[in-house]
């Protein structure tokens, strides 16, 4: 009640956030988390639990607890409910959805929103789960405890020292927090709908697991020495990579199976007015010729990573041999792209690119298990396509890859033809691409995926990520300083907490897009490494070629 002076921070090394309320001698302290930490059997404490709990500090400061949850997206009321041990929130139509509040508040005054004047800790609990036992206080004290000390240990295990390492520790963390301990897979972001740009249509659901982040986000968190997270996430890939010749989707719900058709929900504004609020991602049946390079190129980083403890090894080969006729079958085809163009279908560049990474490490896999005749047939369809690529891809006036066969547009994608070992950072091809994106795309310090029209007009917000791949890319061809200047500034765009979405504004700079963006994260690291110079990580691209 009344106004408080609010300051906000993540509890150091930890994905604890601590919030503090002040107004002259009324203040007291909120801590959100959710439980995690490992049980004496070595299992996972981490339930569908989001916990409160709210720390005393002076005076005598009021608030009211607002408790208006609306299952099932809202499209009708919820039913309230309040029983001697929590209250219960449910749907009153539709598919039953409920949740449950304990409180050791009076829940009367929690169920009709009126003042409630704090004179002791006290906590909040939601949970997905009716308990089978009534939380109190020291129950929840010992959450947070062993939630904080779970956190900061498993910060302490990063193995890397950057010249930017609390930047690389909260995106690590933040890569923590979008990992489903179920299955390890890990979300590209935790929400739906949060618009690209204020007031317009492009506003999809994220809350899915894109197999193209995998071998990139698998390779940071080993980089970075956890393990046991990206083993995990390799796992859930595994498990749903097709044993022979069932289809590769580009995307997966986190419990690996289950219902991805897009559809409006209109009885939703939206956020600030930008419709339509869409779930589920029609992009999943898109044509995307990349998948199959994406796939091959996680298995090549299981193989490398984790070859003592990784099984079913003959499962792999199979797999190998299965999507490497794919790309034999479909590179030549049209395709929708990295960035899930819905209504024109293209020779892109980049799909074809990945193709050329799905034959090299089809190739590479290959030798590694002594198939020496396979190996040598994957070379060829390599060296095939890198031909193709150099003779369709690659604008003859400007010596740079463009964003399809053809054409003359610039597309964001291709700066990660180094990464991917297509191209040496040191190739005039290479280098004349990244300067001809950068003059085409860069605007104000930040990158356009592409300016070129696509289903829904011009872009008009920048994405974080190609932002990122543009600052590594500009070190790499030489321009250190430039690329310096511009990761700095780029920082000073996150949150408060350090945070990126998928978009920023290029003239506000506000944050847009769904958040937080595990991809943005995922390159944020990478580029802090690159810059960093550190030998132990920096590796020129001949030292990545077959």
């Amino acid at each position: 009640m009344g106004k408080y002076t609010i300051r906000q921070k993540y509890l150091d090394k930890t994905n604890i956030l601590v919030t503090e309320f002040s107004r002259g001698e009324n203040a007291f302290q909120v801590c959100d988390f959710m439980p995690r930490y490992k049980t004496e059997t070595g299992t996972y404490h981490c339930p569908p639990d989001v916990i409160r709990s709210i720390r005393y500090i002076g005076g005598r400061p009021r608030f009211r607890v607002r408790f208006e949850p609306r299952p099932a997206y809202a499209q009708y009321d919820a039913i309230i409910e309040g029983t001697d041990d929590f209250i219960k929130a449910k749907t009153a139509k539709g598919p039953y959805e409920s949740v449950y509040l304990y409180s050791d508040l009076p829940l009367e005054k929690i169920i009709h929103a009126r003042p409630i004047t704090l004179e002791r800790d006290c906590f909040l609990a939601l949970s997905y789960n009716q308990k089978l036992f009534k939380p109190d206080l020291n129950w929840i004290c010992l959450e947070l405890e062993r939630t904080k000390v779970y956190g900061m240990g498993w910060a302490a295990k990063t193995q890397v020292l950057t010249q930017y390492q609390k930047q690389v520790e909260r995106s690590s963390l933040v890569l923590k927090l979008l990992a489903y301990q179920k299955t390890g897979a890990i979300l590209a972001a935790v929400t739906t709908s949060l618009p690209e740009t204020i007031g317009e249509v492009r506003n999809w659901d994220y809350r899915y697991c894109w197999l193209r982040d995998a071998s990139m986000t698998i390779s940071i968190l080993a980089r970075l020495g956890h393990a046991n997270v990206a083993e995990r996430f390799l796992q859930f890939v595994l498990d749903i990579v097709p044993y022979k010749d069932e289809k590769v989707q580009i995307m997966y719900p986190i419990r690996h199976r289950g219902n991805l058709k897009e559809k409006e929900l209109p009885w939703l504004r939206g956020y600030e007015d930008s419709k339509p609020v869409r779930i589920g991602n029609a992009a999943v049946r898109q044509k995307q010729n990349d998948i199959y390079g994406v796939v091959l190129d996680v298995i090549y980083e299981s193989l490398t990573i984790f070859n003592k403890t990784l099984n079913r090894k003959e499962d792999l080969w199979t797999v190998v041999r299965t999507l490497a006729r794919h790309v034999r079958s479909s590179w030549k085809d049209l395709d929708s792209s990295i960035w899930e163009f819905r209504a024109e279908q293209k020779h892109f560049t980049f799909s074809k690119i990945l193709c050329w990474v799905g034959m090299d490490r089809a190739a590479r896999i290959a030798n590694f298990f002594g198939k020496d005749s396979d190996a040598k047939d994957y070379a060829h369809w390599r060296d095939c396509i890198k031909a193709d690529i150099l003779k369709k891809g690659c604008d003859p006036k400007t010596n740079a890859l463009t964003q399809f066969y053809g054409g003359a547009s610039m597309d964001a994608s291709n700066l990660l033809a180094q990464q991917y070992g297509f191209i040496s950072h040191r190739d005039p091809v290479f280098v004349d691409t990244v300067l001809q994106t950068y003059q085409a795309l860069c605007k104000d310090g930040l990158m356009y995926r592409y300016n070129s029209p696509d289903d829904f007009g011009l872009p008009k917000s920048s994405f974080t990520v190609c932002t990122f791949w543009m600052i590594k890319s500009l070190y790499l061809i030489g321009r250190q300083e430039q690329a310096v200047e511009m990761f700095e500034k780029l920082l000073s765009y996150s949150n408060h907490l350090g945070l990126f979405s998928e978009d920023i504004d290029f003239k506000t700079k506000r944050l847009l897009g769904n958040f937080p963006q595990g991809y943005s994260h995922i390159a944020l690291i990478d580029t802090a490494l690159t810059l960093s110079h550190s030998p132990r990580w920096f590796k020129e691209s001949e030292d990545f070629r077959p």
